[in-house]
């Protein structure tokens, strides 16, 4: 029955569907980030026959050699309607944005915003920019067809989508400096370099809306404001925001909240994709971890709406409802995914829901309308031997379906390594820390948190394909090993620093409690996890039924040990996958330089081929000139792959036919 109403769907909206296929106007492919394309001609039976169509480099690299080991190149370019110009857009590490022409990838023009960098190195990265048509404006105007950009200096940029020219209605001259409004706000940031924008903001009917990176949280108890801004399309006018600290005493969740924790504590930004659903005028902000991120002795309660999935009305700013996945966090488990709005073909019913991948390895889902949880989420008891001044939540959310994607906590005998020798180096670190189940807090002896920070899933989130309600992302399965320290231990800090405090980095003082930081990869003496692989996997989640379907260890370690084995064991994981009605699921995300496809059904490998770097971004499908293709970023990760930084933009296509 199930099967014969999803082959009706198709025929009935199958003409709808192929009218939007040719465009890949958002960075998810559509506003509610289901990162689907309804495009078949690249599909299960040809894909092996996949070829480099064109390559694109913007160049900047060169230009700015001082700052190339801090570009990160993670764009997922979106094509434009005929209308707008019906160019690839994408931005650059530098913030510049470029059109190129989809069916040879020659550019067609360029707007150079020139950043002003910060004074320390910092990460540059921008993950795309966002198209806008104003329905009020007549044909040929001037800026009708509009492109915004975050900047990492925090500007919000609007040009002219046809030929990149700024639009001297928005702000001033074609941007607004949302840094003004940050500087202003509460708490005041201690360094306002340690706010950016990478993520393209949205647009809900005619307000853009953009969220930020707080680089800060590890440092400051009272970290800068993560307050979500939103401002008029047309105008650049600011509109509203939403802090995810609720500072407004009119707002309900005001009273849970200690009033001088209120006062001084920042964070809880979402830094990551915001999703959009435009006929309910909604707008899906995950947010991340109150201020400071490992320790929450200054912030009692809950803090909710931090770690929260929150609804807000897209032109007022109004909480529609929000659900908190984490209470009071001190694992740095910020929600790190786009909220993916989907519908779920259930018994010839379609059932809106919003899927939020986690750090924890977990899918929460939700009635889109009502946030009323699709799947029951329960509370359940959890580790609480924090250290002295913390007040840790008893109780953590666990959704009873689907299963966990990566199996939390570690034990002793969870040790792995390649030799004996190893092997007991690994357990030794366990057995001195504060180990166990999730959620397992913080502790002046140390503590093993798996998965890590970076968590089981991160930004690159996951697909959907709605004919088979199947949900397809990579999990990381590595741990992280953290300590905190007296203050005392650490020598004074004159200035903000982004590197220390930071894994692998030297620790830093939270400033404003008793405690500073210290983190470090969960490594063997020969520099390999401490768990067993694979060290990461490729997942497939029927929605409907909340199961798992299959995993598969995902990447190859040759590019990474020093005898290049072909082994697929898993490498380090960052980027997402997209998913077609071919049949395909393709992903980069790995450390070996490869972009893949698989069959999204079964999980089997069918293609695969070698990239200029590693390529850590989200791909993209569209079709130009009769030619489906496929676009992925290839410029390596400053963490990941740090010798690999490059910036090559490449695209892929069935032969031409004679």
């Amino acid at each position: 029955m199930q099967f014969i109403w999803l082959s009706i769907c198709i025929l009935v909206f199958g003409t709808s569907l192929s009218a939007q296929a040719q465009e890949w106007r958002h960075y998810g492919g559509d506003a509610g980030g289901s990162k689907f394309s309804s495009l078949t001609q690249i599909n299960t039976n040809n894909v092996g026959a996949l070829e480099l169509a064109w390559t694109y480099r913007y160049g900047d690299l060169e230009k700015y050699p001082e700052r190339k080991d801090f570009a990160g190149y993670h764009v997922t370019p979106i094509l434009l309607p005929e209308e707008a110009g019906g160019s690839l857009a994408i931005c650059t590490p530098f913030n510049r944005m470029i059109a190129l022409d989809p069916a040879n990838g020659t550019e067609r023009w360029s707007y150079d915003p020139k950043v002003t960098f910060a004074a320390y190195p910092t990460r540059l990265k921008c993950l795309g920019v966002t198209y806008w048509r104003d329905e009020t404006a007549d044909p040929g105007a001037v800026c009708k067809h509009r492109l915004f950009m975050g900047t990492s200096d925090r500007r919000l940029i609007s040009v002219d989508a046809k030929d990149g020219k700024p639009c001297a209605d928005f702000g001033r001259m074609g941007q607004v400096d949302v840094g003004a409004w940050i500087a202003k706000s509460t708490p005041p940031p201690p360094d306002p370099w340690g706010v950016v924008f990478s993520a393209p903001p949205v647009v809900s009917g005619d307000t853009v809306v953009i969220g930020s990176i707080n680089n800060m949280k590890n440092q400051y108890a009272s970290a800068p404001s993560g307050a979500v801004r939103a401002f008029d399309t047309r105008t650049g006018a600011f509109k509203w925001e939403f802090d995810p600290i609720p500072r407004n005493p009119n707002d309900p969740e005001a009273k849970n909240w200690d009033p001088e924790a209120l006062a001084k504590t920042g964070g809880g930004n979402p830094w990551t994709l915001l999703s959009v659903d435009e006929e309910r005028d909604l707008i899906f902000i995950p947010t991340s971890s109150a201020s400071p991120n490992f320790f929450g002795g200054t912030r009692p309660g809950d803090n909710r709406y931090a770690n929260s999935v929150v609804a807000l009305r897209g032109a007022t700013g109004e909480v529609v409802w929000h659900f908190q996945t984490i209470h009071h966090d001190v694992w740095d488990w910020d929600m790190p995914a786009q909220p993916m709005l989907i519908d779920l073909n259930i018994d010839g019913e379609q059932i809106p829901i919003v899927a939020q991948l986690s750090k924890q390895g977990f899918i929460y889902t939700f009635h889109r309308e009502t946030g009323e949880p699709y799947f029951d989420i329960e509370e359940r008891p959890v580790p609480t031997n924090g250290v002295p001044g913390e007040q840790l939540s008893p109780t953590q959310p666990f959704p009873v379906k689907p299963p966990a994607l990566v199996e939390a906590g570690i034990t002793p005998d969870d040790a792995w390594g390649l030799t004996f020798y190893d092997r007991g180096k690994c357990r030794e670190q366990i057995e001195s820390a504060n180990w166990g189940p999730i959620y397992t807090p913080p502790s002046t002896q140390g503590w093993i948190q798996f998965p890590s920070t970076a968590g089981a899933m991160n930004w690159g989130g996951g697909s959907f394909d709605p004919r088979s309600n199947t949900l397809v992302t990579n999990t990381s399965r590595v741990g992280i090993y953290l300590r905190l320290l007296p203050k005392e231990a650490i020598g004074k800090e004159d200035s903000f620093d982004p590197s220390v405090g930071a894994p692998m980095g030297p620790p830093a003082i939270i400033k404003g409690t008793d405690y500073a930081i210290e983190q470090r990869l969960f490594f063997s003496p020969f520099m390999i996890p401490c768990t067993a692989p694979p060290w990461s996997e490729l997942v497939a989640v029927d929605l409907a039924k909340g199961e798992i379907k299959w995993k598969r260890p995902f990447g190859m370690i040759d590019k990474l040990s020093p005898i290049p084995l072909p082994l697929e064991w898993g490498t380090p994981t960052a980027g997402g996958p997209i998913s077609t009605a071919g049949g395909l699921t393709f992903i980069g995300a790995t450390a070996d330089s490869r972009l893949r496809a698989f069959e999204t059904e079964s999980g089997k490998e069918l293609w695969q081929v070698e990239t200029p770097r590693s390529s850590h971004a989200v791909p993209m499908t569209y079709e130009a000139e009769g030619r489906q293709f496929v676009v992925i970023a290839s410029g390596g990760h400053i963490f990941v792959t740090p010798k690999d930084i490059d910036d090559h933009l490449m695209a892929y296509a069935l032969p031409v036919s004679n």
